[in-house]
């Protein structure tokens, strides 16, 4: 997945070296694997900037937390960005406690001055992630002795997304390329991107700039270094005749190191002194990082959804290191972040999970990748961006309306399974956004009145009889022609709305044109579909 991030960091990300022990020799030869400034690769600051709000934005807990339209009207209403002079900034940067100087000149102010003008949606963004982000960043940073300021290096290099992904490859917080990561013992497979694990790549990160302050004992060169390479370094101080100041070797880097380290001092400024320029966070809530389960066999986070209810993208959102949305547990015990209060559910229903639809989203026919992008949309930046439900509390014509009483262990998910209804539609007739459910409480559904006798049971049931009745619902009918269903099959019952596309979409690895294959229709037949009409999707 294509993303794009804040600054020039997309050309020249982190050295790639094929192992620890060789790190000095690397470095110091400069053989790092980058190339050489290539003047084709330039882009423009300016859009840079742009991408990464929409970078931001389509994040699932920006989308859900931030009302775009009152953000827009908040900014039009808030005036021109402003501006100070030269000495107010200098002094400012001067003011700041770090462990090296913050250098004000021409180059440091155009950084300043272009996020000012550019980041009224970017930099209430970033501080409010930053409040989520830098509390887990900070400690490791100072468990390597790493100054803290460096944790800005996050935000010039991927705005504060993890799922970033630079042109080049380098991913995720800290844009990490594949030989650093695996240098650092980031595991990246098919399945899994360690590199997009923030809390993993922090600790790879203070490694590597530790590494790096071994190397030149001054931490402007170890964030040029960071930057470009060593190599590329190494060579501008050999061609500035030995210098060891980056202010003096700067006109011998790549064109790109001179922008970054001018945009990491900037974005110390503007971290420090938002208030004074207009800027308030934007309150990001995001679900806590600390209730985490140990997966222990082969799961997929649709499992999850379908028994737990909690929304697939917040799922990949909390845990971007699963590439394909598929946790290899049976491989390994893995980890898997999970909203507050979602272990000790997910614990409870640990093997109904595991065998949640298990034959549908582990077919040998499933493509991983149309799965893992199913509930994206293309945007017009070649991104995929997560575009929510809308709620559409309508209620379909003939039904009637049921009271289900909430009762321990119950989800969303498991009672929308009962009922046989969509997810999204019992949230929306509930007017309930968050997953959340209290014993006791009483939630509306409307099921088909021809089957009120069938579904008005449902909520003086024990668990295990709702759970048997919803597994074999389908089986237990009569086909629309009134004869049995083949057991062997697995049926669907078409709903007011449906087309073709549409129930594939439901069912990993199916497409329209294999469920006309399956039912022997023709195009005819499929312009005839009737709501209540029983086909036939897949063999068990």
């Amino acid at each position: 997945m294509r993303k794009v991030i804040l600054t020039v960091s997309v050309i020249c990300s982190i050295a790639a070296t094929s192992a620890t022990a060789q790190i000095d020799s690397v470095f110091y030869n400069g053989n790092n694997g980058f190339a050489e400034n290539d003047a084709n690769s330039q882009i423009d600051e300016q859009t840079l900037v742009s991408e990464s709000i929409d970078s931001l934005f389509a994040l699932y807990y920006i989308k859900n937390t931030i009302n775009s339209k009152e953000m827009a009207e908040e900014v039009a209403h808030s005036g021109g960005p402003v501006f100070y002079s030269d000495s107010i900034y200098s002094e400012g940067l001067s003011k700041i406690p770090t462990t090296f100087p913050l250098v004000y000149n021409q180059d440091v102010k155009k950084w300043i001055e272009m996020y000012i003008r550019r980041g009224k949606y970017l930099i209430p963004s970033l501080l409010g992630l930053s409040q989520y982000y830098f509390p887990m960043i900070e400690p490791v940073l100072d468990q390597y002795n790493i100054p803290l300021e460096l944790k800005y290096l996050t935000i010039v290099e991927s705005a504060l997304n993890p799922r970033a992904v630079s042109r080049t490859g380098a991913t995720g917080l800290w844009q990490f390329m594949y030989g650093t990561g695996k240098m650092y013992d980031l595991e990246v497979t098919t399945l899994v991107d360690e590199r997009r694990d923030p809390a993993k790549e922090t600790v790879a990160a203070a490694q590597f700039l530790r590494d790096l302050y071994n190397i030149y004992g001054d931490w402007a060169l170890v964030i040029a270094a960071y930057n470009c390479g060593p190599g590329n370094v190494n060579r501008a101080i050999k061609r500035s005749g030995g210098r060891t100041n980056f202010w003096e070797i700067y006109q011998y880097l790549p064109k790109e190191t001179r922008g970054y380290v001018p945009a990491f001092i900037s974005v110390n400024y503007i971290m420090t002194y938002y208030k004074e320029h207009g800027y308030t966070p934007v309150k990001v809530e995001m679900p806590s990082f600390h209730d985490t389960v140990m997966v222990t066999s082969k799961l997929h986070f649709g499992q999850v959804e379908g028994v737990l209810g909690v929304p697939i993208e917040q799922l990949r959102e909390l845990n971007p290191q699963y590439k394909k949305d598929i946790i290899p547990g049976n491989i390994k015990a893995a980890p898997l972040r999970l909203p507050e209060d979602y272990a000790t559910k997910f614990v409870e229903q640990e093997k109904a999970i595991y065998a949640y639809k298990d034959s549908v989203f582990f077919a040998p026919s499933v493509n991983y990748e149309q799965i893992s992008r199913s509930a994206y949309v293309p945007s017009s930046r070649s991104s995929y961006n997560y575009e929510p439900e809308p709620c559409d509390p309508s209620v379909p014509a003939g039904s009637s309306k049921l009271i289900y009483t909430v009762k321990s262990g119950d989800t969303f998910g498991f009672i929308a399974n009962w009922y046989d209804v969509k997810l999204a539609k019992l949230k929306c007739w509930n007017n309930i956004s968050s997953n959340k459910l209290s014993i006791g409480q009483k939630l509306t559904v409307y099921v088909p009145t021809k089957k009120l006798n069938t579904y008005k049971n449902v909520d003086n049931m024990t668990f295990a009889q709702k759970q048997a009745m919803s597994s074999n619902n389908i089986v237990s009918q009569s086909a629309s022609n009134g004869k049995p269903l083949d057991k062997n099959y697995e049926y669907y019952t078409i709903r007011k709305g449906d087309n073709l596309s549409t129930i594939a979409s439901r069912y990993p690895g199916i497409s329209d044109k294999d469920i006309m294959q399956i039912n022997g229709f023709t195009a005819n037949d499929v312009r005839r579909l009737q709501i209540g009409q029983i086909i036939k999707i897949r063999k068990k």
